[in-house]
């Protein structure tokens, strides 16, 4: 496998023509990316049932399905597992997303978002067998899960299940490469103790890692002005021997535009940027208020909807430009238009669905108490 292979289009965040409304994808500009893309010799979509409401899979048929030949490209699609409720929602779930794609097979079907809460769901609607089917009956190609919890449930998993599977999508970036509340090493040495593919998803945090304060912009530009901050974060995992696949959720054609960059003129990371790259995740640790990768799953299990990632986004940035504007939006746009943050009830549901296992009403509380200190709205 070359490294130009890895790279794989993740279209959990593709451009809108609205930004607050995740169903109305910009079509026309995702059509001019999926082009580009497609010219360069990548093949490889990331979808799932609940990206963009649904939509996400209906923007790949018509970028790619509708006006590609079929061999020529694969797909990715994923098991809403914290809406199974039976075992015959398995059924129902595949066929929706088929027809939604306009495929008649998927070339990797991933079990999503396994974790502590959600894993139960999967087991109580034997959905593991019913995928390890689907891998028999030409429905799938190839089958895994994605994961977002800590390396004891991961090992479970692998050595109750792991014989049938052929992936494991991680989060892993090198932020999060040795935070104990996340174990990406650890969770990497299992799937490659266990024989495993790894795919990997969040390979900058949800935009974390890419928009650091200028202190940290600083350092990377004098390491070497030539390259992207993104493009380090690309390399960090793509240079792993067990990842096969590193997805890149591209809003811009900017962003498309670098990652094509760093995959066609790749270099695998060497000791010194290694050794820069450690002493970067230790700064960016100490300097990001909340590590948010804005997934929304926190958003479907609250009670109150409230929009969790978007006030803790609002509280990153005041932190690491605080004389910006955001105050102010905070007051006059958001609070206004949205569940205030401070409605949070603190019934804690949140909590066990957070990928990065953050306190969520506690950090809540805080970015109200901030906002509120901050800035008078109207003075």
């Amino acid at each position: 496998m070359t490294y130009k292979s890895k790279f794989g289009f993740g279209c959990m965040r593709l451009p809108l023509t609205d930004k607050n409304d995740p169903t109305s994808i910009n079509q026309d500009l995702f059509n001019e990316m999926v082009d580009i893309y497609m010219e360069k010799g990548y093949d490889y979509f990331d979808t799932s049932y609940a990206y963009h409401n649904g939509m996400s899979e209906v923007a790949i048929r018509k970028a790619v399905v509708e006006r590609y030949p079929r061999e020529s490209f694969r797909i990715c699609d994923k098991m809403p597992t914290w809406a199974l409720t039976c075992e015959e929602d398995n059924e129902k779930f595949v066929n929706e997303m088929l027809e939604r794609l306009g495929i008649e097979y998927f070339d990797v079907f991933f079990i999503h978002n396994i974790n502590g809460p959600w894993v139960k769901n999967a087991i109580n609607a034997n959905t593991f067998e019913y995928v390890k089917k689907m891998k028999e009956n030409g429905v799938a190609k190839q089958i895994g899960f994605s994961f977002h919890d800590k390396s004891d449930l991961l090992e479970e998993v692998l050595d109750k299940y792991g014989e049938m599977f052929d992936i494991v999508q991680l989060e892993l970036n090198y932020l999060d490469w040795e935070d104990p509340s996340i174990e990406a090493h650890k969770c990497y040495d299992l799937c490659v103790k266990h024989g495993l593919d790894v795919y990997v998803m969040e390979p900058l945090k949800g935009g974390v890692i890419v928009n650091p304060n200028d202190e940290i912009k600083n350092d990377f530009k004098e390491f070497n002005p030539d390259k992207s901050i993104a493009s380090f974060a690309i390399r960090f995992c793509a240079s792993l021997e067990n990842v096969k696949i590193v997805l890149s959720g591209m809003s811009k054609m900017e962003d498309l535009i670098d990652n094509c960059d760093t995959y066609e003129n790749f270099e695998v990371l060497s000791d010194e940027e290694n050794s820069f790259l450690e002493k970067m995740a230790l700064k960016l640790a100490d300097n990001v208020a909340v590590p948010c990768s804005e997934c929304g799953y926190c958003v479907d299990a609250c009670p109150e909807m409230i929009p969790i990632p978007e006030y803790f986004n609002l509280y990153n940035t005041s932190k690491n430009q605080p004389e910006s504007d955001i105050y102010r939006l905070y007051f006059d746009k958001l609070a206004d238009e949205k569940v205030p943050a401070d409605e949070c009830t603190y019934c804690s549901t949140c909590i066990d669905h957070c990928t990065q296992k953050i306190d969520i009403p506690e950090m809540l509380e805080k970015v109200c108490e901030h906002f509120e200190q901050g800035f008078t709205p109207y003075g």
